[in-house]
């Protein structure tokens, strides 16, 4: 059959994506005849460059029509509209797959502008990928796209203990505003908590802070201004980049090795450019996991002493640790007062009651606690006496030598099921610590931003790689946090990601290769 033309014309200034866009109109001409069953559609590849949108928003727009029986592919021989034995157009409007896939353009901050070229804000994550994060919510999916710790660890029963406790005995003053810096007895007792991983440091410098992620906002707010310069690694957090977005600072990403950030380079941006901040996560780097050895800490700290660059570091992770070295913490090797450390209790203990914290010298303290006291006044005192009350208990030491143990298991289970279901040249390194297993994936194959609709479709989620840099990568990459799965759910989600991978690898030659009649 001859191959008719395709009419899409798109409104790129509508508020909708433009992959929706495309399906409407597809969906539009097969209803109405104007595609007949059997005709041949474009690859992938040429309708993109024809509309001049992203290859991306064809892919996932192509997926969709097939999971909704309008179209059918045949690997080797391209896509078609499907034979009316095929159709299921009554299902098109309730496969609640509709309402979020990955649109073309920005897939986060993946600019192809090189690493460190050019100190600018990185790109907000455009609409389409905040729906692609709603469709991880869906029910029945598998998601393994949070940065949460799993719901079953939680000491749901000591908290009601503290709860009721502090109450009984502090009536209405647990309920009041509490000093901007804390709640002075949970300031000393994170004093002495962190004194055993080698931190030294008074309780007047302690700051309780709304959870980690404010502890990272409040020192950019209180080191940076606005069009400074923030060094990170590439990859990273995805809460920096959206801080260094909305605070309007300027970024610089410094790829990394298998022992964490690379120095040389760091150097040469130190030279080249007035870096007022680096933020860092030494240890189970999120997401790749990787520590940073002793040697290259030491390196690191001796490094932006000599050009006077103060750290952030950021340790929330640092005790989720199931095999290998104890190693301290940047703050412990710390004799300027140059580290920064923020840290906190969402992701070893209670990540909904929001408390964190940050240790730092005198002369960035008082900047903290003034920028502190604006924010929100001051961090609820009733969580910040019931996490006082369960650390003089005791309970988060239990609790992390349970965690450690299961997260370990769990670890286990994932990459023994990775190794089952994913393709034998995926590759990984298995993570001492964290929550996260980073996954490169064949980069002959489709990208993690393809791959992820179907994936979806199959019933599971995963964050992908490419949000996670600055200026580009991590294309074939994503990033699973086995740790907040039940173990059935581990071998469950990646049994359904090798599906996914399966069937959109059966055609994805014709995606690549496959030109018009």
């Amino acid at each position: 059959m001859s191959n008719p033309e395709l009419h899409i014309p798109l409104d790129r200034s509508s508020e909708e994506p433009i992959y929706r866009q495309v399906i409407r109109h597809i969906r539009t001409q097969i209803e109405s005849g104007t595609l007949p069953a059997g005709a041949r559609l474009p690859a992938s590849r040429d309708l993109a460059d024809q509309l001049d949108i992203s290859r991306i928003s064809v892919v996932n727009a192509y997926a969709e029509l097939r999971a909704s029986g309008y179209l059918s592919a045949h690997a080797g021989r391209g896509t078609f509209v499907a034979g009316a034995h095929e159709s299921v157009y009554a299902h098109s409007n309730g496969n609640g797959l509709g309402n979020g896939h990955l649109n073309g353009g920005s897939t986060g901050y993946a600019h192809k502008n090189g690493h460190g070229k050019d100190a600018t804000p990185p790109p907000s994550i455009d609409r389409s990928l905040r729906e692609m994060m709603r469709m991880s919510r869906k029910p029945g999916v598998i998601n393994f796209s949070t940065g949460k710790p799993p719901l079953d660890f939680f000491p749901v029963q000591h908290l009601r203990d503290a709860l009721i406790y502090t109450l009984d005995r502090d009536g209405s003053r647990a309920l009041d505003y509490e000093a901007p810096e804390g709640y002075y007895p949970l300031r000393m007792s994170v004093r002495d908590y962190v004194s055993a991983l080698g931190i030294q440091c008074s309780a007047e410098q302690v700051l309780i802070t709304g959870g980690t992620q404010q502890a990272l906002d409040l020192v950019v707010q209180s080191v940076l201004g606005e069009h400074d310069i923030l060094v990170t690694e590439d990859p990273t957090y995805l809460g920096i980049l959206d801080l260094a977005r909305t605070r309007r600072t300027q970024l610089l990403s410094v790829p990394m090795d298998q022992d964490g950030i690379r120095l040389d380079m760091l150097e040469n941006y130190l030279i080249e450019h007035p870096v007022r901040l680096l933020y860092i996560t030494p240890t189970f780097h999120n997401p790749t996991g990787i520590v940073m050895p002793l040697h290259r800490r030491r390196q690191l700290l001796a490094l932006t002493n000599d050009y006077k660059v103060p750290i952030l570091e950021d340790g929330v992770y640092h005790e989720l640790r199931y095999e290998g070295e104890q190693l301290p913490p940047l703050k412990a090797l710390d004799d300027k007062g140059i580290v920064i450390h923020a840290s906190g209790f969402t992701k070893n203990l209670l990540p909904g009651l929001r408390i964190g914290y940050v240790i730092a010298a005198s002369s960035y303290y008082e900047r903290l606690t003034r920028v502190k006291a604006v924010a929100d006044i001051s961090t609820p005192g009733l969580n910040q006496r019931a996490i006082h009350l369960m650390l003089e208990r005791g309970v988060l030491a239990r609790q992390l030598e349970r965690n450690n143990r299961e997260l370990r298991a769990r670890r286990d289970i994932a990459i023994a099921a990775a190794k089952r279901h994913l393709p034998t040249d995926a590759r990984w390194t298995a993570p001492e610590g964290g929550l996260y297993l980073w996954i490169e994936l064949p980069a002959e194959g489709p990208t993690a931003a393809e791959l992820y609709i179907s994936a979806i479709q199959a019933g599971v989620a995963y964050a992908i790689g490419s949000v996670f840099y600055a200026n580009g990568g991590g294309d074939h990459a994503i990033r699973v946090n086995f740790g907040a799965n039940r173990p059935q759910d581990i071998e469950e989600g990646f049994r359904r990601l090798g599906k996914a991978w399966r069937e959109l690898t059966s055609h994805y030659d014709e995606f690549e290769k496959t030109p018009l009649l």
